[in-house]
């Protein structure tokens, strides 16, 4: 068997890197590539993020390479145990992902089996989240590439590594649709009187569904602004929020609003929509998503991927917490 080397990951490895990166993103996502410069960047810092970013402690790359080719990788944060971060991410060490190659030609001496160096990486991986000595340790599969998050179902190497490694999903199911823009529908009104506002929202445009003098639904809609740093985007956008006031849903006005973002969509020449559901239950604000989902299909999007959220693996406990432990008890037994 080619020796593996498990090593910190070097400015060299970037395009090797970013061609593990888009293979795992294009089997989720059709046609969805990320750029060296997006791979590199998002190694330092996630620029457009302004919640959770600021979180983080200490990011760590590490690469597994096997007969000088990177047969794997990973890249790992560290969050801030104190107020700094926020109390869901506090003290976490986490696996923000881990990608390898999953098939080898059978006898190809030159693309052997990457099965022994992913498993090498998730050890290097499991020593470094115990390294930082954090009391909770996560694993994903967070790509710098929109769509790809979790771990999808197109990643079944990816799980049985993750649950080698004693991690274990304890989370929830997403499901990410997509759509093609121009087959969204775009009916009439379905109420007399209504008319379409634009504004800024927090999720991309926001487009109104307006009644009189009052706003009685919206949907907002986000293109993709890294064109620079995408391959190939080929005018991507997702959907932010779609919310319509409760006395008038199931009266056609969410499938309007839906078309209406289409149209304004296709003045930017945006191809390809996505929007993502939770497979069951609710989520964190208590929305159910089975109504949802039916909706989604029902105006043309179809489901991409059922990806799972919140890998966890119970950290060993410390040798100088047990040692404090055992004192405890001694002192207790004296008193």
């Amino acid at each position: 068997m080619p020796s593996i080397e498990v090593r910190p990951f070097r400015r060299s490895d970037r395009d090797q890197l970013t061609q593990l990166v888009n293979a795992h993103a294009a089997a989720v996502v059709p046609g969805m590539s990320v750029s060296v410069s997006a791979v590199l960047s998002s190694l330092e810092r996630q620029p457009g993020e302004f919640i959770e970013d600021p979180w983080v402690s200490e990011r760590a790359t590490i690469v597994a390479e096997q007969h000088d080719r990177i047969a794997a990788a990973a890249h790992l944060l560290r969050y801030y145990s104190d107020e700094r971060a926020g109390r869901a991410a506090r003290d976490v060490g986490e696996i923000h992902w881990l990608v390898f190659w999953p098939e080898a030609p059978a006898g190809n001496p030159c693309w052997p089996d990457a099965t022994p160096a992913a498993d090498e990486l998730m050890a290097a991986c499991v020593r470094q989240l115990e390294s930082w000595g954090v009391t909770r340790q996560h694993a994903g599969g967070e790509l710098p590439v929109r769509g790809v998050y979790g771990v999808p179902e197109q990643w079944p190497h990816i799980r049985s590594v993750y649950e080698r490694s004693g991690f274990s999903h304890t989370g929830h199911a997403e499901i990410v649709y997509l759509a093609d823009v121009n087959a969204l529908p775009h009916p009439e009104p379905p109420i007399a009187g209504l008319t379409i506002g634009r504004s800024v929202g927090m999720n991309g445009t926001r487009l109104s569904a307006v009644l009189g003098a009052g706003v009685i639904g919206f949907i907002e809609v986000e293109t993709f602004d890294e064109g620079e740093r995408q391959s190939r985007h080929g005018g991507w956008a997702d959907i932010g929020n779609l919310q319509v006031a409760e006395e008038y849903r199931r009266r056609g006005v969410a499938t309007w609003l839906v078309g209406q973002a289409a149209d304004w969509l296709r003045l930017a020449q945006v191809e390809r929509v996505l929007d993502y559901a939770w497979l069951e239950g609710q989520d964190y604000l208590g929305q159910d998503y089975t109504g949802y989902r039916a909706f989604l299909g029902a105006v043309g999007f179809r489901e991409l991927t059922r990806t799972k959220r919140g890998w966890v693996r119970t950290p060993p406990v410390p040798t100088a917490h047990l040692a404090e432990a055992a004192a405890r008890r001694h002192s207790s037994r004296d008193r």
